[in-house]
């Protein structure tokens, strides 16, 4: 039924008839000239969420994303560089970005590729082929996918292959690899109406990669496949811990003294001994020095964790989606050799316990949310209290995260990292710290903070270590998955 003029003059009426009509107006002054959420933000609500925590992580500078979707990278890698930093006393690092995002575009479009050739009698209208070509290389991503990337490319720092135009602005980029994606798409479909083989069909992917290869390495420029480094170690730094250093979960620490390895080996750790207070101006503190490393070699050797050794852990309090049930997606991988994205679904107390264990024991948390949500971007609060929309359009927002996740409105749309919680008398969250990847101009020096509510409602996904899971769900984590199909995603992917 369509609305008539006396519905609208009903409502008009409502409107302006007193004593509602002085709150209405009022409302429409705020926002109107400031914006919703400036007129919705609550001072009261504010205040009762201080940017201090009963545990913190001492983090590196903040990372800036800029206008890309990498966010789930950066939160990946900053979870890594917090490691790394505190196994080797670094006072600040920060890991190319823009390394791990040239092979994931690499990798996505050859599963693309390998998706099409997988579904060439599909319909190009049916459900799962527009699922597969809707978003055949983008940006977004989740926290497997980053362990798929490591463990094939290794990592780099950030020196040896910095950002570029279109790694911080990649909207050009990613249109026209997925324009000539498609492209290729379209020519396998018509070799194979024209009866080409699969291993025609193949051969013809083969050489198409090799146009794909070109278009990254011009956009982002060719990626190192060994490269030099050194890094200084904080004042203060001394031998005493050095039999700790020497293994971290399998991994080789940094030598002391000033041995080298045989020239044999391309990738020589030293360390000066020289003491950092001479005063001859120069900066004699110990060195890290790595020469011809590679890639991978850099990972196994810096990294003290192993990216494979976490859970995707996620609460999604729909019916169809049963706790303690271990899920995969199908056709959701970026590389395609690698198996499709799974998640354990847990009850969100059992999440909320794993996530501060893991911070109390001293590792940050990747996670996914949705950050649109009650989000004060300026001044860094996440918060239905601090954004009391409710007030300011004088009706209540009550969808509960069940009907949230099932009817598309909290999309986990963003992933960050987690370096702090505020535990209240009982020991119980209240506040969590929040590191991000929108640069320091945002938030509170880059840091947000997230009340204990918020977090339960918004956050869908958190990354832990499995010795802080529970019995429960390392058993449904072991368990055969249920298979869901491409559109019954817990969520959106993580831009």
């Amino acid at each position: 039924m369509a609305m008539s003029t006396d519905d609208v003059r009903q409502y008009h009426e409502a409107y302006n008839t007193q004593p509602a009509a002085r709150a209405n107006h009022v409302a429409a002054n705020a926002a109107v000239n400031n914006g919703v959420l400036k007129a919705a933000t609550s001072y009261a609500g504010t205040r009762e969420l201080a940017h201090d925590f009963s545990i913190e992580l001492k983090q590196g500078t903040i990372t800036n994303q800029r206008q890309s979707g990498r966010c789930w990278m950066f939160a990946a890698l900053n979870t890594l560089r917090y490691e790394l930093m505190h196994r080797f006393k670094l006072e600040n690092f920060e890991f190319s970005e823009t390394y791990l995002f040239f092979w994931d575009k690499f990798e996505k479009s050859n599963t693309y590729l390998e998706n099409v050739l997988a579904t060439l009698d599909e319909p190009t209208d049916s459900r799962t082929f527009e699922a597969i070509n809707s978003y055949p290389a983008d940006d977004g991503g989740w926290w497997q996918m980053f362990v798929n990337l490591v463990d094939k490319y290794g990592l780099v720092p950030k020196s040896a292959y910095p950002e570029s135009a279109n790694s911080e602005n990649s909207d050009a980029f990613t249109q026209y690899l997925t324009t000539k994606l498609r492209q290729f798409a379209i020519e396998l479909r018509n070799h194979h109406e024209q009866g080409a083989s699969i291993d025609e069909l193949r051969a013809f992917k083969k050489k198409y990669m090799e146009d794909i290869y070109r278009i990254c390495a011009i956009a982002l420029g060719e990626p190192p496949a060994t490269f030099d480094w050194r890094a200084r170690v904080k004042d203060g730094d001394d031998d005493k811990d050095s039999a700790d250093k020497k293994k971290a979960n399998g991994k080789a620490a940094v030598n002391t003294g000033t041995d080298s390895k045989s020239s044999e080996d391309k990738s020589a750790t030293t360390i000066a001994a020289k003491d950092a207070k001479g005063e001859s101006g120069i900066d004699e503190r110990k060195q890290i020095v790595e020469i011809g490393i590679t890639p991978l070699e850099f990972y196994h050797k810096y990294v003290p964790v192993d990216v494979d050794d976490f859970v995707t852990v996620c609460n999604n309090p729909m019916p169809s989606r049963p706790f303690y049930t271990h899920f995969q997606l199908k056709y959701s991988t970026n590389v395609a050799e690698t198996g499709n994205l799974d998640f354990t679904n847990v009850p969100i107390d059992v999440l909320r316990k794993a996530a501060v264990d893991q911070v109390k024991a001293g590792h940050p948390i990747w996670f996914a949310c949705d950050c649109m949500q009650y989000s004060l971007r300026d001044s860094g609060y996440f918060s239905k209290d601090a954004v009391r929309v409710d007030e300011l359009f004088g009706t209540d927002f009550s969808i509960d995260k069940a009907h949230g996740l099932e009817y598309g409105d909290y999309p986990s749309n963003h992933a960050m990292t987690i370096t702090g919680v505020n535990l209240d008398k009982d020991g119980q969250p209240n506040r969590w710290k929040i590191e991000n990847s929108w640069g320091k101009d945002n938030g509170d020096d880059g840091y947000y903070v997230a009340d204990g509510k918020w977090f339960d409602q918004f956050v869908t996904e958190v990354i832990i270590r499995k010795e802080f899971l529970d019995e429960n769900t390392l058993k449904a984590t072991a368990s055969e998955p249920t298979i869901l199909e491409p559109w019954q995603v817990l969520s959106a992917r993580c831009d």
